[in-house]
């Protein structure tokens, strides 16, 4: 069974977090910089929220708007569903399918160390799944 540690474990480990106080205009920046689709927001060492490219069109787009004037508080969603390391990918892609979510915090003891996307679960699932056909081959061919 795949767990969420196998895909951390291969991420560059960096946590990009905002505090709520902060404009959307400045999360946008920062995930155009990382080139990522959200951000998690962060106080005093605390999940509080998770901010995506579907809340900022849903949230501050269509309603109108000024990013630069709105703060991340405002339009975050508060309160995400988190996982754990030991979580397996079959329960993220299950958590991510009927929340219609892409993205997942990863907390452990209590502790924000990462989060997942459903682009990180494909990929690794693809690349496990290419892995098990080659030492298939191998075993067949010898």
């Amino acid at each position: 069974m795949i767990a969420v540690h196998q895909i951390l474990s291969q991420k560059e480990g960096r946590l990009i977090t905002i505090n709520p106080e902060s404009m959307v205009y400045e999360a946008l920046e920062i995930m155009n910089s990382y080139n990522i689709s959200a951000i998690m927001i962060v106080e005093d060492d605390r999940l509080m929220g998770i901010f995506t490219e579907r809340d900022y069109a849903r949230k501050v787009v269509l309603k109108g708007k000024s990013s630069k004037e709105v703060k991340i508080i405002e339009v975050m969603t508060p309160n995400p569903k988190t996982i754990t390391p030991k979580d397996s990918l079959d329960h993220c892609m299950k958590l991510m399918t009927d929340m219609h979510i892409r993205h997942l915090p990863v907390e452990t003891d209590g502790k924000l160390t990462g989060m997942i996307s459903i682009g990180d679960v494909v990929k690794y699932i693809i690349e496990d799944q290419k892995q098990t056909i080659k030492n298939l081959e191998s075993y067949i061919n010898s």
